[in-house]
């Protein structure tokens, strides 16, 4: 298995910038249909934040939704274009104008000295702004809303803090409760090919289970990690998610949109018995779906990335 990733990756490398203009290009191959992608300029505390939208090219989107990255890398996870895997590609079929923000200091937003200031509240306030500016280009008083492992947290909060800005709300791997106290350490993480693919599932022998992982897929995610955030990303999240396991981290009891929660049971992060009662603390029409065998990355594993992409499709049309 070693040796199947090194020569991929030697054949992702030898591709090079070619690879990288068909993320930022969007180009169709194929039957595959014809999308577009524009930047918006966005700017808040001083710092100009990466605001994309992806739409199907040459048709007007029904419906806007945001997504929210994670922790460590940015909003390009969603879009690692091999096969169907897409959930931007996907939810762009579907008639929706897919917007991406990258928090101050992750991936195509400016840079920030301390890596420690986009805590949880901080990029909730990012959101706020990002929300504000599609409200204002769409001309539509509320967005759809999806958070993934942090952006869980940053949603979450974001949503609790402007129930007049959020139609529905998604939170995929949604982290409830702290991971455990560590101490502080650095400001930023160090950023290496293998911790970027650290979650994806492996068997007893520490290699990837090919069962629920393509390598190749592996290797465009790697790849697409270190192109847009290098070797460092701020280490904010970890004042408000590595405390103590007691203590929740979404304030579920005052989200006033329609939620669905959307974990694999296999994601080592989640709070089982938080998860059940979640349903009871949310409104009319949220909901709790798990995925079987999924893991936190469970978008591209080959058993489970259907039906998450159809979970979301489901409850954001019902």
């Amino acid at each position: 298995m070693r040796r199947l990733l090194s020569m991929t990756r030697i054949t992702i490398l030898l591709w090079g910038m070619s690879l990288f203009a068909v993320y930022s290009g969007f180009r169709a191959s194929g039957d595959e249909p014809s999308y577009s992608c524009r930047t918006y300029p966005l700017k808040r505390d001083g710092i100009a934040l990466h605001l994309d939208c992806v739409t199907l090219k040459d048709k007007k989107p029904e419906q806007h939704i945001l997504l929210m990255h994670g922790s460590t890398y940015s909003s390009h996870e969603f879009d690692i274009n091999y096969q169907e895997y897409s959930l931007v590609r996907r939810l762009a079929r579907e008639g929706y104008a897919v917007w991406r923000l990258d928090i101050a200091g992750y991936g195509q937003s400016g840079k920030v000295d301390d890596g420690f200031l986009p805590d949880t509240a901080y990029a909730a306030e990012d959101i706020h702004a990002a929300a504000k500016e599609i409200a204002r280009i769409s001309a539509q008083d509320r967005i759809d809303l999806l958070g993934w492992s942090w952006g869980t947290m940053t949603a979450g909060l974001f949503a609790a803090r402007h129930p007049e800005l959020v139609r529905k709300l998604i939170l995929y791997a949604p982290i409830l409760s702290g991971l455990g106290e560590q101490e502080r350490g650095e400001p930023f993480s160090h950023n290496t090919w293998e911790s970027a693919a650290e979650d994806f599932q492996k068997k007893e022998d520490g290699t990837f289970d090919t069962e629920y992982t393509d390598p190749i897929l592996i290797e465009l995610f790697c790849s697409s990690c270190w192109h847009y955030d290098g070797e460092y990303s701020p280490r904010g999240w970890s004042k408000d998610a590595c405390v103590s396991g007691n203590r929740k981290l979404i304030d579920l009891e005052h989200i006033a949109a329609p939620t669905l929660l959307l974990y694999g049971t296999r994601d080592p992060y989640m709070n089982r018995d938080l998860l059940q009662k979640a349903p009871d603390l949310l409104p009319e029409g949220s909901k709790l779906q798990a995925i079987e065998g999924g893991s936190h990355i469970m978008m591209y594993e080959k058993p489970c990335y259907r039906q998450f992409q159809e979970a979301i499709v489901h409850f954001l049309n019902s």
